[in-house]
């Protein structure tokens, strides 16, 4: 029997870190890669017709970008400490625009050969397209759900979470193994850019390897 002055405390084990910094670019840069590179997305995207991609890019490769490297730099060390326990040297390995057609997705994926990744929102996104963010397939969860009318979801039985509704300047970094994707559009118009980073070293009680991109 439970004694009367006896407390019940639930801790979440091992949590995921989700950063987001919202207007972590300002108005006029918003603009100006919307401008620049919204035209530039020409590759398509296998699992959508209406989802285009710019080549990958660098941030030597415009002002804009360097501008866009700047800001972000700084919030990497940051997101970094939560993941690695200390204060990395980080740098952006690769970034590329994406656009977003009325009707068009993108299919569930994480992000190989990276360790933090991240979107900034470039144009409004429709609610009903915010990145979603999912438990990678063939994890560690029970073989048998308790799935039905009855049931209500919360944080540990979830098998999804749909981001907060973004608006143009939001920065958002998550690791890139966490798997997400983007749900049908059915506003207009969607623009993102997105990056991969990596740390100038990782050190394991000595063994240390460097990473340059």
């Amino acid at each position: 029997m439970a004694g009367s002055g006896s407390t019940e405390e639930v801790i979440p084990l091992f949590p995921t870190p989700f950063m987001r910094v919202a207007g972590a670019l300002d108005a006029a840069l918003v603009r100006g890669l919307v401008e620049h590179f919204g035209a530039q997305a020409a590759v398509r995207n296998n699992a959508s017709d209406a989802l285009s991609h710019t080549a990958m890019l660098r941030p030597s490769d415009s002002p804009l970008l360097g501008l866009v490297a700047a800001a972000i730099t700084p919030r990497l060390a940051g997101f970094g400490a939560l993941m690695f326990g200390e204060a990395l040297g980080w740098s952006l390995k690769e970034m590329w625009v994406n656009v977003l057609e009325t009707g068009g997705r993108q299919a569930m994926h994480n992000h190989a050969n990276s360790f933090i990744s991240g979107v900034v929102y470039l144009t409004p996104t429709h609610p009903e397209s915010r990145t979603v963010f999912m438990k990678s397939p063939g994890g560690h969860d029970f073989s048998f759900k308790n799935d039905h009318a009855g049931s209500s979801t919360g944080p540990f039985s979830a098998d999804k979470w749909i981001s907060p509704q973004p608006q143009p300047g939001d920065l958002v970094l998550f690791p890139s193994y966490l798997m997400h994707a983007v749900p049908p559009n059915p506003g207009e118009q969607r623009i993102t850019l997105a990056f991969n980073a990596i740390p100038t070293r990782l050190d394991s009680w000595g063994y240390r390897i460097g990473f340059t991109g």
